[in-house]
């Protein structure tokens, strides 16, 4: 069902359906793995009801990240212990308030990789999210739950952030259309953190219509192109040679191949990223778990703690190459995008691993591919490429800048 199909039903009706939709579309054990709350379906139907009518987003249930605030519900971000730490929100976060104003109610919140700090969609204390339509493949993470539901067609939006990947990835794996925004912006600020430097909203939908209309109603319609728009399709290092093939083919619909003189100064650019990358999510990540973190070190998987404590080894030298490199790296987009207004490169370099799949080797593959835009603050579409067995991956059209007229016209591409 789309957002308009959603919005001819009755109040009492959709929430009957959103209810409906998350016990008959995935199991009891990947309900318990999706959703951190539900809302129940009579006050779902009356805040429905109250939606402002003439909203663009009047009347369409979403799902949250359950790393944004929603008043009278604990935020978890993926753990068992936030709540004792941080009191039950009393209003609204400030994307989940944008969104209410546009006419869109919350009927949910989503389990997430514990506080962010994973790509996989693994949850120990809640459950792995697999992949709608294909058992004992992941969504990728960390925005997980809501992934799913998406895929599996719960609800027709839900909330993602994205620091290295959290929505590109999952998008890729589970044949979505993602978006993220950019760091330290009003819609991220207020969501419990993994690393501010990187941090961004997102949000997905299943189509590219549905997209293009969460995307005018949240951020206004983008300056219409006043021409063709000039970008390039980089081929990364790393990628399985059957999404090397789709991703290569998708992408020549959009924009041709990086020249010589383009791709190479950008993959010398990027070739330190995973390692930037890592070492500023290790420090911004401690410090904010700094205050707790030894006193709840046992409520912490060991996945997630291992990452944390990442940063006790890491030097001044370190540091400070991270430091340099972020630097140089923002000044190669700077110079990229000074004369071109879009850069695509693919998503994921696998489809949906299995958990066995899920290793250190595969999470370093995968930000290779991400880590670039997210230490250059930029925002990306990420559009599903089908692949032959089908499964998906995707491709992310990183831009300069949220409303971009690129991303319109990319999408205008990807449409039925």
């Amino acid at each position: 069902m789309s957002i308009r199909d959603w919005q001819k039903l009755s109040p009492s009706a959709a929430a009957r359906e959103v209810h409906r939709r998350a016990r008959a579309n995935v199991s009891a054990e990947q309900q318990r793995a999706i959703f951190a709350w539900l809302r129940p379906e009579a006050e779902l139907a009356t805040a429905l009801d109250a939606s402002p009518p003439n909203a663009p987003l009047a009347r369409t249930p979403y799902l949250a990240k359950d790393l944004f605030d929603v008043a009278g519900v604990p935020t978890r971000a993926g753990s068992t212990f936030l709540p004792e730490l941080r009191p039950t929100p009393s209003h609204d976060g400030a994307l989940v308030a944008a969104l209410a104003q546009r006419g869109a109610v919350v009927a949910g919140k989503t389990h997430m990789h514990e506080f962010a700090y994973g790509i996989t969609g693994e949850n120990p204390h809640y459950g792995d999210c697999e992949h709608p339509r294909f058992p004992g493949r992941t969504t990728g993470g960390s925005s997980s739950g809501s992934a799913a539901a998406v895929a599996a067609g719960i609800v027709p939006l839900a909330l993602g952030s994205d620091t290295g990947g959290s929505v590109r990835v999952p998008a890729a794996y589970c044949g979505l259309f993602g978006f993220r925004l950019t760091p330290r912006d009003a819609w991220v600020s207020d969501a419990i953190p993994l690393s501010p430097s990187y941090d961004t909203a997102g949000w997905f939908t299943a189509s590219a219509a549905e997209l293009k209309l969460v995307n005018d109603a949240l951020l206004g319609p983008a300056t219409p192109l006043a021409r063709e728009p000039r970008g390039c399709y980089l081929e990364m290092p790393g990628l399985n040679p059957d999404v090397a093939d789709a991703c290569r083919a998708a992408a020549a619909s959009i924009a041709a191949p990086a020249t010589r003189d383009v791709a190479e100064p950008l993959l010398r650019g990027f070739a330190r990223s995973v390692e930037t990358y890592n070492t500023t999510v290790a420090l911004e990540a401690w410090d904010y778990h700094r205050p707790w973190a030894e006193r709840y070190r046992e409520r912490y998987s060991s996945g997630v703690w291992q990452r944390l404590t990442r940063a006790h080894t890491i030097t001044e030298a370190q540091r400070a190459a991270a430091a340099q490199d972020t630097l140089a790296l923002r000044a190669l987009w700077a110079e990229y995008f000074r004369t071109h207004d879009f850069l695509i490169l693919a998503a994921s370099p696998t489809a949906a691993p299995t958990k066995a799949e899920s290793t250190l080797e595969h999470r370093m593959r995968i930000l290779a591919l991400t880590a670039p835009a997210s230490i250059g603050g930029l925002p990306a579409l990420t559009v599903p490429v089908p692949l032959p067995s089908g499964l998906t991956t995707g491709l992310q059209i990183i831009v300069p800048e949220p409303r971009s007229p690129v991303v319109n016209w990319a999408l205008a591409k990807c449409a039925p």
